[in-house]
């Protein structure tokens, strides 16, 4: 069993009467998106550990516990140990910290005790020492007992200091965080403007994932630059979405009435503003959302094949459109099907890419040979994904 132990105790530096913990956060209170990594990591019990309660910090408890996880409020190590199965794995999270789900995942791994660790040099402010050389980066994997061992210790000890030097005697192992691992965004905050800052690279850090070359460098930048505004003027996720489906149903639209290159366009528009979507309502717990618009992007590109074949076909008198466009879709699908993220390769066709790839010959008004190509990129990248799942001798 996998549960998270969340510390949030601190008040922030910037705001007197708040606790860090609740500081706004991409949308949402700091608190919840710590837990929305923990459920992404697989706890399916969280215990939040408080001085006090705020208005602020029930609410975003009341919000976190309809995510999927258990949740209990405690206020010392005691109660902790109570609520926490003797077996149970332990992430603890320290109060205040900004990180990724790609660094949690790590901590999350099978294992012993284990503290994540940064250089002292490298050590931003409120990492606490661990070492002569080394400080706590503010993630921690620990047995139960760890947290029974501290509720034996006098009350009046710091719950989460005490933690941290109970694991270093049990000589847990320390996992270095690598420089550059989170892109910039691990760290403690207390902040809020200096949090604001680390949200907008945490926001960068999720579209930065794609492989592909069109995603990557075409999408991904592009994304990168309008979600932040987007998150400073709270933007509903909702909204994104409806108008990337908007400009979806415009881009039909062009290519019903023969201007297939503005279709073609709009189309690529509509994909980048649900990829911006996609990340926004990933980032608020929104999954639904998330998951519509992340697999809209390829129903759209979809769309925009068959169309732009059907209305070349019709135009020409011959299946040829209608059959270069099947041929585009079903080699697309089945890459999707074939094709692990480890193993995907930078050069790979996606749905980015086959729109890109007919684009110019829409242009110049030669839209088949633009399916035949796009329709030959795909198989090609399906013969490759394939062949990456072959088992080599």
């Amino acid at each position: 069993m996998l549960a998270g132990l969340i510390f949030a105790t601190d008040d922030a530096d910037d705001r007197p009467g708040m606790l860090a913990a609740t500081l706004p956060f991409g949308g949402l209170t700091l608190i919840e998106f710590q837990a929305r990594l923990l459920v992404g990591a697989g706890v399916s019990q969280i215990i939040v550990v408080v001085a006090r309660l705020t208005p602020e910090l029930l609410g975003a408890i009341a919000r976190i516990g309809r995510r999927g996880a258990s949740v209990d409020v405690v206020r010392n190590a005691g109660e902790a140990a109570e609520k926490l199965h003797p077996l149970a794995r332990v992430l603890v999270v320290a109060d205040g910290l900004v990180t990724t789900g790609d660094v949690l995942a790590v901590m999350a791994k099978d294992g012993g005790d284990a503290l994540l660790t940064v250089s002292d040099r490298d050590a931003s402010p409120g990492f606490e020492r661990v070492g002569a050389e080394s400080a706590w980066a503010g993630l921690a994997r620990l047995e139960a007992k760890r947290i029974a061992e501290v509720a034996a210790l006098p009350r009046d000890y710091d719950f989460q200091s005490t933690l941290l030097r109970v694991a270093a005697q049990a000589r847990a192992q320390h996992i270095a965080l690598l420089p550059g691992a989170a892109g910039g965004a691990h760290g403690i905050e207390r902040d809020s403007r200096t949090l604001s800052e680390r949200g907008n690279i945490i926001l960068a850090a999720l579209v930065s994932k794609p492989v592909e070359w069109a995603d990557r460098f075409i999408l991904a930048p592009l994304a990168r630059l309008a979600l932040p505004r987007l998150m400073a003027r709270v933007v509903p996720s909702w909204s994104v979405g409806a108008a990337g489906v908007a400009l979806g149903l415009v881009a039909l639209a062009a290519i019903l009435f023969e201007q297939d290159w503005a279709g073609i366009v709009f189309a690529l528009i509509a994909s980048l503003i649900f990829t911006i979507g996609a990340a926004l309502a990933w980032l608020r717990d929104e999954e639904g959302l998330a998951r519509f618009q992340t697999l809209a992007i390829p129903g759209l590109a979809a769309l925009v094949a068959l169309t732009v074949g059907h209305v070349a076909s019709v135009a020409r008198g011959t299946a040829t459109g209608w059959t270069l466009a099947i041929a585009l879709v079903v080699a697309g699908v089945l890459t999707e099907r074939a094709a692990t993220l480890g193993g995907r390769r930078r050069w790979w066709g996606s749905p980015v890419a086959y729109m890109l790839t007919i684009l110019p010959f829409a242009v110049i008004d030669l839209p088949l040979l633009g399916l035949a190509l796009a329709a030959l990129y795909a198989t090609t990248t399906l013969a490759a994904a394939i062949e990456g799942t072959r088992k080599q001798p």
